[in-house]
């Protein structure tokens, strides 16, 4: 992926929100080579990332693997290609098997990317601080 021009969204509280960051970024429709997507068609993708993201359940928790905080980074980069980092509450899920695979299969699926790399971490280790009030809430752990 193209480090230089590309959308960043990484968490930058507690509560598994991420907020975007960026670099410049100027060009032409996706699809084409040497062409490149601009910020704005970068951020448009990344969301639509993320709102497929929210469609993605561990089958033991009732909340979305985004508001669960699994999901630690999404980049869209000019060239079109997201890149989903992630974890799993421990390295022993059950969902370890689907559920990345299920994260590349709903993305692979939003009009306009040209790739999905999807990278399941470790480190940092998954708690409970990275979930979002609302998951907080859905789960009564207040």
């Amino acid at each position: 992926m193209n480090d230089e021009n590309e959308v960043v969204a990484t968490p930058s509280t507690g509560d598994g929100a991420l907020n975007p960051t960026s670099a410049a970024v100027d060009a032409a429709p996706a699809g084409l080579p040497g062409k490149s997507l601009t910020m704005a068609e970068q951020s448009a993708l990344r969301e639509k990332v993320i709102e497929a993201l929210r469609t993605c359940y561990d089958p033991e928790i009732p909340v979305n693997i985004y508001e669960l905080g699994l999901i630690y980074e999404v980049k869209v980069s000019d060239a079109g290609e997201a890149y989903i980092r992630m974890t799993l509450t421990t390295p022993n899920c059950p969902a370890a098997i689907s559920l990345p695979g299920e994260v590349e299969y709903k993305s692979k699926a939003i009009d306009g990317l040209s790739g999905v790399k999807v990278d399941v971490v470790w480190e940092p280790p998954w708690d409970m601080s990275k979930m979002t009030e609302s998951a907080r809430l859905q789960l009564g752990m207040f």
